[in-house]
């Protein structure tokens, strides 16, 4: 029997088992030379020039070696372990360490490089359609071709290099390292270690639980409405950080077990088929695979929140838009402001203007706002009621307009109250009597702070009576365009961009534009990065399940003898599968949830519907791994007796 003969029939042998490991790897290999032929797409240069997109894409590539090159060298280590006593018998028929390494190193290079050229080439096809989903997120109308780069070929060839000569060299490490007996002990040490729980457990247990619902109800309290600094609020992170992913650790270390004991205890120890196979079996190995949990549940967890974030942002851009800009064109200069009205009376673009003068003053509004403020004076631009449509206010009464949903979490305001406006030599006691989130000024004329609206004739008092050091020195007046017919909005901002107005002017439409590139590109990013991160994951759960599979055999070979049946093994299987990837998912998508709340409305107006796509999506894809798992117990089961 020659060593080549060896070599393929333990590749065909091995290749059931690798199946997963070889899609993760073309997979990850597709992605890797997508973006980096994006890189050198020409198609990207105007991406490029506006967004820095080929920077952006150039600096994820990174992150993706990293994800990749963890999950290979760790997939790799399970699958040495697996074939430990195949390499124990290859050293008690003779052959050397240097040879069995050779053998290994030349079945890994064929599975390893093989993979990898089908990767180069999916990647290729693919680069043409994931170009056309970037400018599609982006809005970018650019003619996309089927681009080879033998630049981002090289620079993927190199970098797979790399991991697999790392590979090689755990491998190397690994068989140098064992003894013969040691290699017959490996794939059967069994990671159930515990068979009781211990009141140190239960500490642990309750430990971790407590931590989590304090991270929880931290990250609450982050951004609601309580004075803090900048060294505040970064220890509060910090602590909130350290408190979810300490807590997380415990959880699967100890908080798991105790709940499944509470359980077992609770039916006195009488526990059903199904219940030995998934309960059972799960509060002890759960303890064993923490530290690797805690990671995938943590990566998980950035994932779901940073594109929920990113997809929030992109979703509310046209509704932040126009919050943020009442009209569809601002301007703070009036000769600025004609020469665009005068292009659009040339152009027959219909339009009504909006003129508004903007005092600023100091409001005492202590009795309205939340006793922790540290702030009693609010600095707030005023406006007449006669400048804003269908608001018409009695003297004495005030309301606040544009107060948004991120001003409502650093300035916590009581709908209705007494406040105090104060002129330079006199003050006016007012009754504020209702907020709105409907703006009415830019941010440059607000500083960030509601807009309030007074009386005609308590505008006019307050003009009289100003201070001159809080008013601004120029472009004080506000000059709000609005196109009558939607349907023209575009053409008026052609015009708008013909004119290359500079600051201060705004445009509802290049501010909604500019969000949705930058946010669609992050966007962009963190799902690719996200679900190479999922399928890498999902991998290593998977083959932790197979190494269980192959553990429990014998067991599963009494309990057929005994008289159970497939279908009696196969729903414990189940259940055990729910909860193997279940809980992980449930527990990253707890901490992204309370994340997302705790400052979504810095990114847009909608939480809701973003979130809860991302999170459906996610959990559809994450599902795949455990029906595959569940898929190949049965295989086990059914090849058990």
């Amino acid at each position: 029997m020659s060593l080549n003969y060896i070599i393929f029939r333990n590749l065909r042998k091995n290749l059931k088992n690798y199946y997963l490991y070889v899609f993760a790897l073309v997979f990850s290999v597709a992605l890797y030379f997508s973006f980096v032929t994006l890189q050198y797409d020409p198609s990207m240069d105007e991406v490029a020039a506006s967004t820095k997109g080929a920077a952006a894409i150039g600096a994820s590539s990174v992150l993706l070696i990293v994800i990749v090159g963890i999950f290979l060298l760790y997939a790799n280590t399970i699958f040495i372990k697996r074939r430990s006593k195949e390499i124990g018998l290859f050293q008690l028929i003779g052959l050397t360490k240097g040879r069995i390494f050779g053998i290994l190193s030349a079945e890994n290079s064929i599975l390893y490089f093989g993979s990898m050229a089908i990767g180069v080439l999916i990647g290729f096809l693919a680069s043409k359609l994931v170009l056309m989903i970037l400018f599609k997120i982006l809005g970018v109308d650019a003619i996309t071709k089927l681009y080879f780069s033998p630049m981002a070929l090289m620079q993927t060839v190199i970098v797979f290099t790399i991991i697999y000569l790392l590979i090689m060299l755990m491998n190397y490490t690994f068989i140098k390292r064992q003894s013969i007996l040691s290699l017959f002990r490996v794939s059967a040490t069994s990671e159930q270690q515990v068979q009781k729980m211990s009141v140190g457990q239960m500490i642990v247990g309750v430990l971790g639980i407590a931590l989590i619902v304090y991270g929880y109800f931290m990250s609450a309290r982050l951004f609601s409405g309580e004075a803090m600094d900048m060294q505040q609020l970064m220890y509060t992170m910090i602590l909130i950080l350290f408190s979810v992913i300490l807590g997380t650790y415990l959880f699967y270390k100890g908080s798991v077990s105790f709940i499944f004991n509470l359980i077992r205890k609770s039916k006195n120890g009488y526990l059903s088929i199904h219940e030995v196979l998934s309960l059972s079996s799960i509060m002890f190995r759960m303890k064993s695979n923490a530290l690797l949990l805690t990671i995938i549940t943590t990566v998980s967890a950035l994932a779901i929140g940073m594109l929920s974030l990113s997809y929030i942002s992109y979703y509310s851009a046209e509704t932040q838009a126009k919050e943020s800009l009442p009209e569809d064109f601002s301007f703070a200069q009036v000769d600025v402001k004609n020469r665009f009205v005068t292009d659009l009376e040339h152009k027959q673009i219909p339009y009504e203007e909006k003129h508004r003068q903007p005092i600023y003053i100091e409001i005492d509004a202590h009795k309205v706002m939340d006793e922790s403020m540290t702030e009693k004076y609010l600095f707030s631009s005023v406006l007449s009621d006669k400048m804003v449509d269908n608001i018409d206010l009695q003297p004495g009464e005030a309301v606040f307009m544009g107060y948004g949903k991120a001003i409502q979490q650093l300035i916590s305001i009581q709908e209705t109250g007494p406040i105090v406006l104060h002129g330079l030599k006199r003050t006016l006691d007012q009754q504020l009597i209702g907020t709105t989130q409907k703006g009415v000024l830019p941010g440059y004329y607000s500083g960030g702070t509601p807009v309030a609206v007074v009386d005609e004739t308590v505008y006019q008092q307050l003009r009289q009576d100003l201070d001159p050091e809080l008013q601004k020195s120029e472009w004080a007046d506000y000059y709000g365009v609005r196109i009558l017919n939607e349907g023209q909005a575009e053409e008026a901002y052609a015009v708008y961009k013909e004119l290359q107005l500079e600051a201060p002017s705004f445009s509802q439409i290049e501010f909604r534009n500019n969000q949705r590139n930058n946010m669609g590109l992050i966007m962009f990013i963190v799902g690719f990065l996200g679900l190479t991160f999922l399928i890498t994951s999902g991998c290593i759960l998977y083959f932790k399940q197979m190494n269980e599979s192959e553990e429990e055999k014998d067991n599963y070979t009494i309990l057929r003898k005994l008289g159970f049946t497939q279908g009696n093994l196969l729903r414990g299987i189940q259940m055990k599968q729910l909860f193997n990837f279940g809980i992980p998912l449930m527990v990253g998508l707890s901490h992204s949830y309370f994340a997302v709340k705790s400052g979504w409305f810095f990114f847009g107006t909608e939480l809701a519907t973003p979130t809860v796509i991302v999170m459906i999506v996610y959990t559809l894809l994450y599902s795949i791994f455990g029906l595959l798992s569940v898929w190949y117990y049965k295989r086990v089961i059914k090849e058990a007796l």
